[in-house]
């Protein structure tokens, strides 16, 4: 019966990227319908907190956005890129993961991307080679980010195995940054530089592409107090949040049933971010009203109802099966568990969500009886986004490249992003799972 509960679940999964967005939820509330009311399957629980925490984290970063402080940190990005023009290559990329690590989602590389596409242009560096690792970077990011949607999903399904935020950390942010790094000295040889590329020149000559010569115009806004303020406050409840997970003795200390313990994480992560969103827009005098409006506001509750779908569905899968996929698959993944990370990778390929991956994978990765030190080493490889070109950053490099050179091939896997984004996750996997088995 596991087969073909599997093939419903998987099923109604494709039907949900099918249709795309918010529908994944409601897809997967179908696959748990047939499960329980067809199959007859227990209902498994939905992970409540993982979606509240992630809920407050939406609300702090739509803070930010409504307050103007995203905007003023574009801004930023763009005065350094001007500044290193030469070295695009590395510093697009780098800035691309800083500011995500900052902001918690990889949507703000939108902002950057046509200045990436223009600076490179205007330097003769080919726009690819920054575009391609600066769009990878922008999601390598997420799985390193003490606030992202995705890393707090994780730690909600491994803090019983007593993983901290500090654990997932140690790992994530090294290998995901070296990860890049290597990506990037790869992206910075592909292709040749535009003035010696006949394609480009030819593109140029019949007026189908930007000449190199051509100079765009660049109009610096100035910002105040209050974008400033909202950025610092920003970047304060992530420190916050880091510290309490470095001293657990800084948290107030319980009795439950007997028992003295530190509160977790998990509310831990809640209230300072409820409370620095409050304190954002007292101190800007941002309106509320205008938060539910942002674009992060958004793509995130909608991102809060997938995973609530597709976590719920595969909990009831898995332990419905426990047995069957402990005898079946269990010595596998435990011996080999790059199997798992194959999974992950493919199953985020589809679904274009770490978040929602961590939430329909990490059950049947625990369940399975992987430790949870390696399901931290491969958290990086939910990161499959770039492998089918169909993701909006993707496109959006594409389009923003008035040379041409991003492009997707003609057998479609061909595409200017494959090469730094199997690069970037197979170093991050690797690394990762290397450091997970000697550190934790």
């Amino acid at each position: 019966m596991f087969w073909i509960e599997l093939i419903v679940v998987l099923g109604m999964l494709l039907l949900g990227v099918r249709y795309g967005g918010i529908f994944l939820g409601m897809s997967s509330g179908i696959a748990i319908a047939i499960l329980v009311f067809v199959f007859h399957c227990t209902p498994g629980v939905p992970p409540i907190d993982v979606m509240m925490i992630i809920m407050t984290v939406v609300v702090i970063a739509s803070v930010l956005q409504a307050s103007g402080g995203m905007e003023y940190l574009i801004q930023v990005a763009i005065k350094l890129l001007r500044k290193n023009p030469k070295q695009i290559s590395f510093f697009a990329p780098l800035i691309s993961y800083v500011f995500t690590f900052m902001c918690g989602t990889g949507n703000i590389v939108f902002s950057i991307l046509p200045v990436i596409a223009e600076v490179s242009r205007e330097a003769g560096v080919r726009p690819e080679r920054p575009i391609s690792i600066s769009v990878i970077a922008s999601q390598q990011a997420i799985t390193a980010c003490p606030i992202s949607a995705a890393t707090v999903a994780l730690l909600g399904f491994l803090a019983p195995f007593d993983i901290s935020l500090i654990d997932i950390l140690i790992i994530c942010i090294p290998s995901t940054l070296i990860g890049v790094l290597g990506g990037a000295f790869y992206a910075s040889y592909v292709g040749k530089d535009l003035a010696q590329d006949d394609a480009y020149l030819a593109r140029v000559a019949a007026g189908a592409a930007a000449p190199v010569n051509e100079q765009t115009e660049f109009t610096e806004k100035l910002y105040g107090k209050k974008e400033k303020m909202a950025v610092g406050l920003y970047i304060l409840a992530t420190v916050i949040v880091v510290i309490f997970g470095l001293f657990p003795s800084l948290r107030p200390v319980f009795e439950v049933a007997g028992n003295s313990s530190p509160i977790s994480m998990t509310m831990t992560i809640e209230i300072v971010m409820m409370v620095m969103a409050g304190v954002i827009i007292m101190v800007t005098k941002t309106e509320a009203k205008a938060v539910i409006e942002q674009s992060v506001f958004k793509q995130g509750l909608m991102g809060v109802y997938a995973i609530f779908g597709l976590a719920w569905a595969g909990d009831t899968l898995v332990k419905n099966n426990i047995d069957f996929l402990k005898g079946g698959a269990q010595d596998l993944v435990v011996t080999y568990p790059w199997v798992f990370a194959f999974v992950l990778f493919f199953i985020s390929a589809l679904i274009l969500s770490q978040a929602a991956t961590v939430g329909a994978l990490m059950p049947l990765g625990i369940a399975l009886g992987i430790p949870a030190p390696s399901l931290i080493g491969m958290f990086p490889a939910v990161n499959g986004y770039f492998f089918i070109p169909s993701y909006a950053t993707l496109l959006a490099g594409i389009a923003f490249d008035r040379t041409g050179t991003t492009k997707i091939g003609k057998f479609v896997f061909n595409h200017s992003y494959m090469m730094p984004g199997l690069i970037t996750s197979i170093l991050s996997v690797g690394i990762g799972l290397t450091l997970a088995s000697v550190i934790l």
